[in-house]
């Protein structure tokens, strides 16, 4: 079935997954799915009935249940993350749960939700079992080695003899457990055809789970490996999660195209124009993302509002890893892939960007026209993706700086949080990082700074410098680096930032003041001696010093356009300029002052990131040994504090980093205990200034006595360690069975699109193509 470069290519992969232990070795993959089929196999669930049932099949909070087994259970005993993920999502994907806090079992969606007494909650499980049942029958009756044919008509009898159970998830999951030889271990559609489009083969024609599973069995079979090892190759080779095919119209009326086409080739990147409507960097992938850039659309362009879905797709929804083609009308003029987040290049004629690594600039057509006429749109016909992938297959990047070292701008691109800063640093020449307590501003900042100043000094990242590369950077006890680092409080002084008299004892032992250039006056000369590297400063806690005073006459300065212009410092008279190679960035901690309450001047010279609580990396982390997930936890505290705090509580919210560990989410009780305990309690305290009232609205009654107003410290030990988790899910009580999912979701989760359709254009009709 497969192409004789791609076998080999995924030959070697799984070689080398082998060699690093990156698989469940078949004997473990035997005795896992043993495990499961003794506990939860046919055989089992026939002989339960009623309570039995429902707690054995449904009970989250029951760690030897099946839902939990099939969602959460990871460890020696049943790892089953290696067995495809159905995480994300509300309990209710599984059909019914039971509330932590009533005990009730619930039914329904999410916005609504009904309750159920245990008799109906027996009866959904009841019939889940008799279509578990059914199902299995029906795959074992499978053919072995059976075909296309064959899995359609599995399909067809599953949708009328199971139909509930087939177009679930969950059902899935449990199937290939039961069945790992016959089905494989992607549990959504989206993902088994995507690589299969990847494998070069069409998928099957149809919709439903289970319709390319017979692809998944010969494939695997042809590689000799279990289907398990092939979906983890997959995962390996193509992603975990489906990247999408952008056409991106790039040709004009006019005879300057292909120039223009050339230029974003050798550039290594993608834009469009609409320059009118400004920089689009916060916009996100959201209904009100999209309405605000139909609504700049039209005050700029008036008419052209239909228009506003491209430009929000290539802002928004377009992601590092999607592929994208260039098109001259319906000819393909090359192949890449998105490497960078969206980038306003201002002052450009078409300033929004993307960086791309071009991978194929052959000119061909696809088999099938699709999204003629539009200058952004995704493909999805899967004859196009598949011969997308062909002529991708075993083509190499060509090494092109990004944008170009003809526009003069930085050759190395960052995607995220390191991408703003390094796009706010080449717009404006400084920025603050901004928001509440742990939220990483310090650890970004850093970060970033090294690695941009890596890449000036040495065209590598700063983890892979060497031990002295790297004390270039941030310097030695001798020697200041190209990024150095103060932190601001009342007492600093222009003296300590500009230049100042100090005491120093002269030859005969006596004190006299000495005049010193400050930190940042010796940074701008070492600046101006080195004008091919860049250098960096980054004031930590920008906002506790007196800032108006420590900058002084610097205010000017920073401008970039007075970068380069001289001012005469009023203690030396000597003239001080600074080098358009160096570059500022402060942290701000938001829960000591507002933004707002900045310096009217400074705030007009720096760009401003804000940095707030990322649940995303704690992952599907819990703390051990309970049902606490610690992103949904955060989460639903600081949605409380939100609501109970004030006019300040956006400023005011819990980061994430306060739950994580050199760089991993805290799950040992211990460690978590210490953390809430001497951490997180004290600053809520902090924050409702003894108001015990909104204490117990934010942490719950059951940890907090509005009363006596104290906490119930008692709850804090490892004894009652029951109660302690009780008391914190206690005001959200299903989060423990919605864990935050680091997975793709089940379905591709499109935003509705109620924007009017696009206008039909002809090639060059609008100034917005790229």
């Amino acid at each position: 079935m497969l192409e004789t470069t791609l076998r080999d290519e995924l030959l070697d992969r799984y070689q080398q997954m082998i060699n690093e232990e990156e698989l469940l070795t078949r004997e473990q993959l035997s005795r896992y799915y043993r495990t499961f089929q003794e506990r939860f196999g046919p055989e089992q669930l026939r002989n339960l009935d009623g309570e039995a049932l429902l707690e054995t099949m449904h009970g989250h909070g029951n760690q030897d249940s099946l839902v939990y087994w099939l969602e959460f259970k990871n460890d020696e005993e049943f790892p089953s993350r290696h067995f495809g993920s159905i995480a994300g999502g509300s309990a209710l994907k599984f059909g019914i749960y039971r509330s932590k806090k009533s005990g009730t079992w619930m039914t329904g969606s999410p916005s609504n939700q009904k309750e159920l007494s245990v008799e109906e909650a027996i009866e959904i499980a009841r019939n889940n079992k008799r279509e578990l049942l059914r199902g299995s029958e029906l795959i074992e009756q499978l053919p072995a080695g059976g075909g296309d044919g064959d899995y359609a008509r599995l399909q067809q009898s599953l949708d009328s003899e199971a139909p509930k159970v087939r177009r679930l998830a969950w059902g899935h999951k449990d199937f290939s457990l039961l069945f790992p030889d016959k089905l494989d271990d992607y549990h959504a559609e989206q993902h088994q055809r995507f690589h299969l489009i990847k494998l070069l083969q069409l998928p099957p024609e149809g919709d439903g789970r289970y319709l390319c599973a017979g692809r998944y069995v010969a494939i695997a079979d042809e590689l000799g490996m279990p289907i398990n090892h092939l979906t983890a190759l997959l995962n390996r080779r193509d992603g975990g999660s489906p990247h999408r095919y952008w056409r991106v119209l790039v040709n004009f009326q006019d005879e300057g195209w292909r120039d223009r086409w050339e230029a974003l080739r050798d550039g290594s990147y993608v834009s469009i124009g609409w320059k009118d409507i400004g920089d689009l960097s916060d916009v996100t992938y959201t209904k009100d993302g999209r309405d605000r850039v139909r609504s700049l659309m039209l005050e700029a362009y008036r008419d052209k509002g239909g228009w506003a879905r491209e430009v929000f797709d290539f802002v928004a929804a377009m992601q590092p890893g999607d592929v994208v083609l260039a098109f001259e009308r319906t000819e393909v003029l090359g192949i890449g892939r998105i490497t960078g987040e969206y980038r306003y290049a201002e002052g450009e004629e078409a300033p929004h960007w993307r960086a791309v690594e071009w991978l194929n600039d052959e000119r061909w057509e696809l088999p099938r026209q699709e999204a003629k006429g539009r200058s952004i749109r995704p493909l999805e016909n899967l004859e196009n993706l598949k011969a997308i992938e062909e002529r991708l297959l075993g083509a190499t990047p060509t090494e092109r700086p990004y944008p170009g070292k003809s526009t003069g701008r930085v050759a190395v691109t960052f995607d995220g949080i390191p991408g703003r800063i390094q796009r706010i640093l080449e717009r404006k020449g400084q920025l603050i990082l901004y928001g509440p307590p742990g939220t990483g501003k310090t650890y970004w900042a850093r970060k970033t700074l090294h690695d941009l100043a890596s890449v000036s000094a040495f065209g590598t990242l700063f983890r892979e410098l060497t031990d002295e590369q790297a004390r270039t950077i941030t310097g030695s006890d001798s020697t200041g680096g190209v990024v150095r680092v103060c932190t601001f409080h009342p007492a600093y002084g222009y003296e300590d930032f500009i230049e100042g008299f100090r005491p120093q004892q002269n030859e005969s032992g006596a004190l006299a003041f000495e005049r010193r250039a400050g930190l940042f006056k010796s940074l701008c000369s070492a600046a101006e001696a080195d004008p091919k590297q860049k250098f960096y400063l980054l004031i930590d806690e920008i906002n506790r010093g007196d800032i108006p005073r420590i900058f002084g006459e610097l205010l000017t300065l920073l401008e970039l356009d007075k970068r380069g212009q001289s001012v005469a410092l009023p203690l030396s008279g000597e003239r001080f300029s600074v080098p358009s190679n160096l570059y500022v960035v402060g942290t701000m901690n938001t829960a000591d002052r507002s933004i707002a309450l900045l310096d009217t001047a400074l705030r007009r010279r720096f760009g401003f990131v804000e940095l707030l609580p990322d649940y995303s990396v704690l992952g599907t982390a819990a703390v051990v040994g309970t049902d606490l997930p610690l992103g949904p936890w955060l989460s639903e505290l600081n949605s409380r504090i939100l609501e109970h705090v004030g006019r300040d509580a956006r400023n005011l919210q819990i980061g994430h980093a306060y739950l994580l560990r050199n760089g991993k989410p805290v799950t040992a009780f211990t460690e978590f205990l210490e953390v809430l305990r001497e951490d997180i309690v004290p600053l809520l305290q902090e924050y409702c200034y003894e108001d015990y009232r909104a204490l117990s609205r934010i942490l719950g009654s059951p940890l907090v006595d509005e009363k006596q107003q104290r906490i119930h410290w008692e709850l804090f030990s490892s004894a009652h360690l029951d109660d302690l988790i009780q008391a914190l899910l206690a005001p959200a009580p299903e989060i423990a069975a919605t864990p935050v999912e680091d997975h793709a979701p089940e379905q591709d989760d499109e935003l509705e699109d109620d924007a009017p359709e696009d206008e039909t254009t002809t090639a060059g009709e609008s100034e917005g193509l790229s």
